[in-house]
């Protein structure tokens, strides 16, 4: 296993959120978790896909191409 597995409050750290925010997607199973007897873990690649998974690429349109240009 060469996934490091991450508590909610590192989880929370590297979002840049509360431990609430992961606390919520473990609840809600938005995320992959691991229990670990009463002790709930997040893979580090579970946060990375949830990440990849959740940005939106900006729109850029004609006008913005161009004046990016000039």
């Amino acid at each position: 296993m060469k996934d490091r597995l991450l508590t909610v409050a590192q989880a929370a750290e590297i979002l840049g959120t509360t431990e609430r925010f992961p606390r919520r997607l473990i609840a809600e199973r938005r995320i992959i978790f691991v229990r670990v007897g009463r002790h709930v873990r997040i893979p580090e690649s579970a946060l990375t896909d949830f990440v990849s998974a959740n940005t939106v690429q900006p729109i850029i349109t004609g006008r913005r191409q161009l004046s990016a240009v000039a």
